[in-house]
């Protein structure tokens, strides 16, 4: 029997109402193994409406009651790390080892959140006129939205909903429709934890659903991580509405590789940066820079590597990379290799054809490296999303500078090098939001924001760390005069001396 995912209204399931389902499918077998109800507008709304409920108590309850809960959910999140994993891997196709990285990268989040408190310390300033004090404090906004994408079903909500209930505002999540499984654990336990009803809930959909929570007056603030040109609309459609936003979009991640770097390092970086995940993540390396002769050496390393990795079904514990979410996608993902020779790039590896046996109708791509590839060519200029790796020559340092500076993407780079002082100009000077010294997939600590330059971010903060706070909350500064208590009414007597 086909599995049915329903949205999470108001502290439970509620059935979908439009009659309207999408299918999900197990991509290391193609089988649909699950329907997901699409949401209409009503839905949409009954949604928003519980997170505007549940704001009227939510909004004023106590950071103490608020991160006690949090600390349940922590403790949940961690007792259930396989479980979710699981439902990653059946509906996304990523390794196990992949899908609880990606679980614990979420943890982290979570435990920010867990300590919102100290995040949420105001500023006071005394005596600034005779008897003037000045303080600012920070104050949630109510409902907000999250639209996240299918390439991390767990991490993304997570870097999301944390602070945005952490600092008392409530939650409307639309999960990618593709794997939404995950979503809806996270739901279910949250409700465990003892988060109350409405403060956070999920719709399932499309543009339906998307378009509704860009709309709705009662949404203050959306939350986005996807591709460039969804990140683009979802921005100028929000924005349009009123609504503060956050949209995440593409990349095109370079790493720079200096003639004096560790060859042997560059190379495992590369090929765990390009390959992992099956390169279906915005912080992929996808272009590797080589400057002046170490070219050959470093594709030959970068080879001998990618040819060992094991291809098979997520849930095999021997594989090392799974399949692609759907087969549309898959078969984009190869044109860009099959039209790669075309365009003047050298195909050192081809991973197009690939099949698993057993498993012939999976969405299966293998390994592909082009060489010498030119800017020119699509399958440099595109976010390709899988496991293609190009690599493209320079003579110089400032040639590669310049040639990253030029992508009109700018979410994260790398350089690998041994020399400071070249390290030191490098994250100067390179146009990207977060930059790896000898790290290929700069992705910061909890702590720390994550968000890149030029179109790969669209608004003005960056998700989770201080800049999530930010979003989330909204500044206020309050100016107070008291005066003396020596000075109250006559017949009033506070104890305090009249000549003073």
């Amino acid at each position: 029997m086909t599995k049915i995912v329903n949205h999470w209204i108001g502290g439970k399931t509620a059935e979908g109402a439009s009659g309207t389902y999408g299918p999900v499918t197990d991509p290391a077998t193609g089988a649909v193994t699950t329907k997901v109800a699409f949401a209409t507008v009503d839905e949409v709304d009954t949604a928003v409406a519980a997170a505007k409920d549940a704001y009227a108590t939510w909004g004023t309850s106590s950071l103490a009651k608020r991160s006690s809960i949090l600390f349940k959910f922590r403790a949940l999140l961690d007792a259930n790390r396989d479980a979710i994993a699981e439902l990653i891997t059946a509906e996304h196709g990523k390794v196990h080892s992949d899908a609880l990285g990606e679980v614990a990268r979420g943890l982290e989040i979570v435990e920010l959140a867990c300590g919102i408190t100290v995040q949420l310390k105001g500023e006071l300033s005394t005596e600034v006129a005779s008897s003037v004090d000045v303080a600012s404090i920070r104050q949630p906004l109510g409902v907000v939205a999250g639209i996240t994408p299918f390439n991390f079903p767990a991490m993304v909500p997570m870097w999301m909903f944390p602070l945005a209930i952490a600092c008392g505002n409530t939650f409307v999540l639309k999960p990618s429709e593709k794997d939404p499984s995950a979503a809806m654990k996270l739901a279910e336990l949250l409700a465990e934890a003892g988060l109350p009803d409405g403060v956070f809930n999920v719709v399932h959909g499309d543009k339906v659903a998307v378009d509704r929570l860009l709309e709705h007056p009662d949404v203050k603030a959306v939350s986005f991580v996807g591709s460039t040109p969804i990140a683009r609309y979802i921005h100028t459609t929000a924005s349009a509405n009123g609504k503060r936003v956050q949209a995440l979009g593409g990349a095109k991640n370079h790493m720079l590789v200096l003639p004096d770097a560790d060859l042997d390092a560059a190379a495992d970086a590369a090929v765990s940066a390009a390959y992992g995940s099956a390169g279906e993540r915005c912080m992929a390396i996808s272009a590797v820079v080589a400057v002046g002769a170490i070219g050959d050496e470093l594709v030959d390393r970068i080879r001998e590597r990618a040819e060992k990795i094991k291809i098979g079904p997520g849930n095999d514990p021997t594989s090392e990379m799974g399949p692609l979410i759907t087969a549309v996608h898959r078969d984009k993902v190869a044109s860009y290799v099959t039209g790669a020779a075309a365009e003047g790039a050298e195909v050192v590896l081809d991973g197009s054809g690939y099949t698993v046996e057993g498993f012939e109708n999976g969405h299966w791509i293998g390994i592909s490296l082009l060489d010498k590839v030119p800017t020119s060519a699509k399958a440099y200029q595109d976010e390709i999303f899988g496991p293609v790796l190009t690599v493209l020559r320079v003579d110089t340092y400032e040639e590669g500078l310049a040639l990253i500076n030029a992508s009109p993407f700018g979410n994260g780079t790398a350089i690998f090098t041994r020399d400071g002082g070249a390290a030191r100009r490098f994250q100067l000077e390179v146009e990207a939001g977060m930059v790896g010294v000898n790290v290929p997939i700069p992705v910061p600590v909890g702590y720390h924001s994550f968000g890149g330059w030029k179109d790969s971010l669209f608004g003005d903060h960056h998700i989770y760390g201080n800049d999530g706070t930010h979003f989330y909350t909204r500044g206020k500064v309050v100016t107070t005069r008291w005066p003396d208590p020596a000075d109250g009414p006559s017949g009033v007597d506070l104890g305090f001396p009249r000549n003073h």
